[in-house]
C-alpha cells in the first residue's frame, strides 16, 4: 500500500510504500476511495496547537511521533476482517467513524468514543486516510452512507459530525432566534447548512474574508459580517431579539471576543475551532449575563448516523466541494493554512 505521511513536523507530506496491513482481532480492512482534507490536519502537520499565552500543545505530548499517516475523513470499500470481527459487508462501501477510543472505558461503552481519555483516533493515533488502505478497529465504526455522494459523504465524518454536535449544544432556541456562525470556511459553511437543515433561518455568518460571503449566503446565511470591523459586536447585538447563540468554527481570541460580546442574556457560546489563543472571561459578567461557554469536540457514532440520515433525506444541503488526487494533499494543506479554500477539498484515492 502507499500513503502520504508526516515525516518531519511542518514539512510537506512524503509518499511511503509499505505492506498492506492484515486485519487482526476485530479489525476491518478498508480500501479507500476518498478522504476529506480537514483544517485540523494543518495544525497536526505543524506538530502543535497554540494554547495561548505563549504555550503550545505539541503532538509529541499526545504520543505522536513521525512518521504519521493523517486523514480522519475516510470512505472506502470493505475488503476483509480479523477472526473476531463477526459479519462484515465485504465489497460494500462504508463511511468510517474515525474518533475511536480504547473500546473498554465507561465513555466508550456508553457510545461516546470521542470522549475517551485514551483515544485511538484514526488519522491521529492510528494510521489514517491519506493512504489507499486503512484498518478500522471494529465493524461498529462502519457507517452505511449509501445514497449520498461518496466524496461528500467523506466530509460528514468530521466537518458534518462536528458542526451537528456543536450546533445542537446551542439548543434550546426558536426559529426566530439569531444564531451567529464564526468563520465561513468548510466548517462554517457546514454549520450554516446544519442549522438550515433543521429549519433555522436567522443565521449570521462572520468571516474576515468578504469573498466567502457569497458561499455563506448560498449555504443559508441571512446576514454577513466582518468580525474585524469594530462595529460588528454592536451590529450583532442589535439584531432583533438579540443573539441566542454563537458557534465559533475559528476558535481565535478575536472571534471569541466578538461572539461573546454579541450574546444576549442567557446566550450560549460554543467553541469548535482550533486556531488558538486565550480569552479573558469575567466571572461576574458571566454570572450576571447567565452566559454559557462550552467546548465541543467532534461527536459520537450515533450523532454521525443522524448526520448521514439528514444527508440521505436531502435536508442537508451540500457545500462547495473539490476533488483532488491524494498526491496533492500537501498543496491542499498549504491552501487551507493560507485561508484560500472555499468549502471543502476531498482527496480522491486511485
Amino acid at each position: 500500500m502507499q500513503s502520504f505521511d508526516v515525516t518531519e513536523w511542518g514539512k510537506s507530506l512524503q509518499r511511503a510504500v509499505r505492506e498492506t496491513p492484515v486485519p487482526k482481532g476485530t479489525e476491518v480492512l478498508v480500501k479507500l476511495k476518498y478522504c476529506g482534507v480537514c483544517h485540523s490536519d494543518v495544525h497536526i502537520r505543524d506538530g502543535y496547537f497554540d494554547m495561548g499565552g505563549g504555550k503550545k500543545f505539541h503532538m509529541s505530548d499526545r504520543g505522536m511521533n513521525p512518521p504519521i499517516t493523517m486523514g480522519h475523513e475516510p470512505f472506502g470499500t470493505v475488503l476483509s476482517a480479523g477472526p473476531d470481527a463477526g459479519p462484515i459487508p465485504v465489497g460494500e462501501d462504508r463511511l468510517i467513524y474515525p474518533w475511536t477510543g480504547c473500546g473498554k472505558c465507561a465513555r466508550c461503552l456508553a457510545g461516546e468514543d470521542n470522549l475517551c481519555m485514551t483515544p485511538q483516533y484514526i488519522g491521529i493515533q492510528r494510521p489514517g486516510g491519506y493512504a489507499d488502505h486503512v484498518l478500522v478497529p471494529h465493524p461498529r465504526y462502519l457507517i452505511d452512507a449509501s445514497g449520498v455522494d461518496p466524496a461528500y459523504a467523506a466530509t460528514l465524518a468530521c466537518s458534518g459530525l462536528t458542526t451537528y454536535s456543536a450546533t445542537n449544544k446551542l439548543r434550546p432556541f426558536t426559529p426566530e432566534d439569531w444564531i451567529v456562525v464564526m468563520g465561513a470556511g468548510g466548517l462554517g459553511l457546514m454549520a450554516i447548512a446544519m442549522l438550515h437543515a433543521g429549519g433555522h433561518r436567522r443565521i449570521a455568518s462572520c468571516d474576515i474574508d468578504p469573498s466567502k460571503f457569497a458561499a455563506a449566503r448560498a449555504a443559508g446565511a441571512t446576514e454577513t459580517f466582518n468580525p474585524a470591523d469594530p462595529d460588528t459586536p454592536a451590529k450583532l447585538a442589535a439584531l432583533p431579539g438579540g443573539v441566542a447563540g454563537a458557534v465559533d468554527l475559528v476558535g481565535a481570541t478575536q472571534t471569541a471576543q466578538v461572539a461573546m460580546a454579541a450574546l444576549r442574556k442567557g446566550g450560549r457560546y460554543v467553541i469548535v475551532g482550533l486556531y488558538g489563543g486565550e480569552i479573558n472571561l469575567s466571572m461576574v459578567g458571566t454570572v450576571q449575563r447567565a452566559m454559557t461557554v462550552q467546548g465541543s469536540y467532534v461527536g459520537n457514532p450515533q450523532e454521525l448516523r443522524e448526520v448521514v440520515a439528514l444527508a440521505k433525506s436531502g435536508k442537508l444541503k451540500p457545500i462547495p466541494l473539490e476533488k483532488r488526487p491524494l498526491s496533492e494533499v500537501s498543496r491542499t494543506l498549504d491552501e487551507l493554512k493560507a485561508g484560500r479554500v472555499i468549502g471543502r477539498v476531498v482527496a480522491e484515492i486511485a
